[in-house]
């Protein structure tokens, strides 16, 4: 039953992790041992063509290393050279050695990324074990089978101690659950069918006490984990449509780049003609020697992006492994891509907002009653109601030394509907107690021609005024008080609403609570705008009212009638306390439970796309510079010498300088794709600006001082 305005997913007590958030152990600590030698090999193994075609950009890199490999064992395969043969096979042959490294790169760089993830899931397979499950027949009997044979809707009984076999529900019993193999929680958690209590159960879980009867929710290999190990894994994933977007541009940059290159040795011969007739032959042998297989290959890697090319792969795996590391089951990258272009955040009040533990505070009498006489009927009106609101009421009234003076079990029980908004109690005598919101108790006394006392509206305005609920309570067709139900909004909520809106993200918080109330915590909470006294359907409405102006739209639900507005929103995040319709229908479930996650999946999900559009701009900004250390070399004889700003010492020594940086900086940068850039909760605009200031300024100066000091360096000439 229910006892307040709220839906009935708004005033489920889900558990909220203890402790600040960057202290607390997530998902098990992955054993990171031997990472990188499993990464140098699976290097390797990645050059395999059905793989590496998977990489565009990369792809024409290992093409041109097969092509240098070949003019280095021959080097008049493509025609004769006019340089010296033993000099032209040493320069191609380091071409090639630094290309192959430049791809070897490229793949560790996303090795280790799905190392990372293997290890996670390895981990994750820690917990989960084959256990011996007593499945209930049909007639009773208990039959003992491996858990790996059980199936949806199979009922299973778990006694203490036992290994939980599979994801389910609870549906008799009730017990301490150890869950800290897949939260990292050490506290237990109690679960018990029937009551706002967690009900749902995960599979590699622990029966602390007592016993517990259990209806399988998923099929083997279907479960919490299981889906959690397919996400951290990464190899196996799709990419996302912003990944997929930039993929494409890199090959058409690509395609782009080949095209141009491909047409220089006809310009070249042409140029170099017209050259020898007015400088002579050497000079025109120098520019046909510019335009060598080997040199123009160089041109063409030095050209195409390969530096987001090469790590592009790598943060998508990073950004979906810091997702489970959250102990959030995400089903796509798409929907971890989706949080970061999240334009509107829908939130409940009630365990999200606020503290969500409700708790009857005061008795407020009307129409000359006691308080003694509020207290009963409250109680009376509560007996029968399990929720915490209907505990807490039960709880006060009993301190007020209130006792019950009928019998329970001729009494029946009213539950709450969102239609009713009450909830109470029919005595056998035909009399009955109701509580609930003040508007629906209003109705329903007047439906039996009752009259309102005036002072009514006025205890309601005082409890909505600071910030509580107001319960009316009324026995048939009179009014006798309001129950002030008190709540607390959590800590620091309003400086992460601060940070949202930095980076132009609305917030709307939903509640069943009246207007007044509504505005009082929305105000104290710091939301953008409220919705009061919203039903389940106001929901959905709210979300397709936010998508048709354009918006992606993100919430957050745990029960059954959540699972329409989770499924329309472009990001739904079931609690794992919740009920199997809205994980179901959610793209990302929260194993702690924890409402107020959503807000860190937004970070995670701008975080990754600031990671990429960060790498993107340095390697843009890296073609910059590596255009003026290699072309004004090679086609000095071209008039453009003049160009070569950077003072390199020769046109060999140019590109072996640029092609060792193009292939170092991958390796370079594979911490920062990993681990992501720097969160900052800024607008778009002042993204771009510092991503253009910080990684495109950087990705040009970067490349001259590095190229200038590889050709000091070099003994080439």
């Amino acid at each position: 039953m229910r006892t307040t305005t709220e839906q009935s997913s708004s005033s489920r007590s889900p558990r909220v992790p203890s402790g600040a958030r960057d202290s607390r152990r997530h998902t098990p600590k992955a054993d990171m041992r031997g990472l990188y030698q499993r990464a140098i090999k699976e290097s390797f193994v990645k050059l395999n063509p059905r793989i590496a075609v998977r990489n565009p950009v990369m792809f024409v890199v290992w093409v041109g290393t097969i092509v240098t490999f070949l003019v280095t064992v021959d080097p008049n395969l493509f025609g004769t050279v006019q340089a010296d043969v033993n000099q032209q096979r040493l320069l191609n042959g380091l071409i090639t050695l630094i290309l192959f490294f430049t791809v070897v790169f490229a793949n560790f760089a996303e090795a280790v990324a799905e190392g990372r993830g293997k290890a996670q899931a390895d981990s994750l397979r820690s917990t989960r074990s084959d256990t011996v499950a007593r499945k209930i027949k049909a007639d009773g009997s208990i039959e003992e089978i491996n858990s790996t044979q059980l199936r949806r809707g199979d009922i299973v009984k778990v006694v203490a101690g036992d290994m939980i076999p599979a994801d389910g529900e609870v549906t008799q019993g009730i017990g301490s659950v150890d869950e800290s193999a897949i939260t990292g929680e050490s506290a237990p958690v109690l679960k018990q069918p029937g009551t706002d209590i967690a009900s749902s159960v995960t599979g590699g879980t622990r029966l602390l006490s007592d016993e517990l009867t259990i209806r399988i929710t998923a099929d083997p290999g279907q479960g919490f984990i299981d889906r959690m190990i397919s996400l951290v894994e990464g190899a196996e994933r799709s990419k996302t449509p912003n990944e997929i977007a930039l993929t494409v541009l890199l090959a058409v940059l690509t395609q782009v780049f080949l095209i141009v290159v491909s047409t220089i040795p006809p310009f070249a011969g042409y140029i170099a003609n017209f050259i020898s007739t007015i400088y002579g032959a050497e000079a025109g042998n120098s520019l046909r020697a510019g335009a060598s297989i080997a040199i123009l290959i160089s041109l063409l890697v030095a050209l195409i992006p390969t530096t987001i090319g090469g790590l592009l792969s790598a943060i998508g795996i990073a950004g979906m492994d810091r997702v489970a590391q959250f102990n959030v089951i995400a089903t796509s990258g798409r929907a971890v891509e989706a949080c970061g272009d999240i334009n509107s955040l829908v939130l409940d009040k009630t365990g999200t907002i606020t503290l969500g533990n409700r708790m009857a505070d005061e008795f407020i009498p009307v129409n000359g009653h006691s308080v003694e006489d509020v207290a009963r009927m409250s109680f009376a009106a509560s007996v029968f109601d399990d929720t915490p609101e209907g505990k807490s009421i039960v709880g006060l009234a009993e301190r007020q030394q209130v006792r019950v003076d009928f019998d329970t079990s001729k009494a029946e029980g009213v539950e709450f509907s969102a239609k009713t908004r009450m909830s109470g109690t029919d005595f056998p005598n035909g009399k009955q107690v109701r509580k609930g919101a003040v508007d629906a108790i209003k109705g329903f006394v007047r439906s039996r021609n009752g009259k309102v006392p005036s002072e009514l509206d006025a205890a309601y305005e005082r409890v909505s005024r600071l910030g509580g609920t107001p319960l009316a309570v009324c026995s048939d067709n009179e009014i006798y008080g309001v129950i002030y139900l008190k709540d607390v909004v959590k800590p620091g909520l309003r400086e992460r609403f601060d940070q949202l809106r930095r980076m132009g993200v609305k917030t709307i918080m939903l509640t069943g609570d009246n207007r007044i109330t509504a505005s009082v915590i929305a105000q104290e909470a710091g939301v953008d705008d409220f919705i009061a006294e919203a039903t389940p359907e106001d929901k959905i409405e709210v979300i397709r009212s936010e998508q048709s102006q354009g918006k992606l739209v993100a919430m957050t639900g745990d029960g059954t009638n959540d699972a329409p507005a989770l499924a329309q929103a472009n990001v739904g995040l079931a609690m794992n306390s919740g009920t199997q319709a809205a994980k179901e229908a959610a793209n990302m479930v929260d194993l702690d439970s924890d409402p107020t996650k959503l807000i860190d999946l937004v970070t995670i999900g701008k975080q990754l796309l600031i990671t990429r559009g960060a790498l993107t701009t340095f390697s843009v900004a890296n073609d910059i510079a590596k255009y003026f250390a290699i072309i004004p070399t090679i086609f000095a004889a071209a008039g453009i010498g003049a160009l070569n700003i950077m003072g390199l010492k020769s046109a060999q020594s140019a590109i072996v300088s640029a092609l060792i940086y193009n292939a170092l900086i991958i390796p370079v940068l594979i911490p920062l794709a990993l681990k992501g850039v720097k969160f900052r909760p800024l607008t778009a605009d002042q993204l771009l600006r510092r991503n253009i200031l910080i990684y495109g300024v950087g990705g040009i100066i970067a490349p001259f001082i590095a190229i200038k000091l590889i050709d000091i360096i070099l003994p080439l000439s």
